[in-house]
């Protein structure tokens, strides 16, 4: 049998595309874990970011009035 047949060519086919199908399933389910990770990641560093800011935001309002301005001037980029 040196010549495949039609048939025995579309199942090498078939399982080559079955044995990819399940490589690119297997790498999806990491990708989605990955973006779960991030997403935590990210909230997590946006609540501590609120956190941040709500903390600055009560410093400067036990400023003096005289030094509230040069305060916030200075915290500028």
């Amino acid at each position: 049998m040196a010549n495949p047949t039609q048939i025995d060519q579309i199942a090498e086919r078939v399982e080559r595309l079955l044995l990819r199908y399940e490589e690119l399933q297997r790498t999806n389910a990491l990708l989605a874990e990955q973006v779960e990770v991030l997403t935590h990641e990210r909230d997590s560093l946006k609540s501590r970011l609120g956190a941040a800011r709500a903390r600055v935001e009560a410093l400067l309002e036990r400023l003096p009035e005289s030094q509230a301005p040069a305060a916030i001037n200075k915290a500028a980029p």
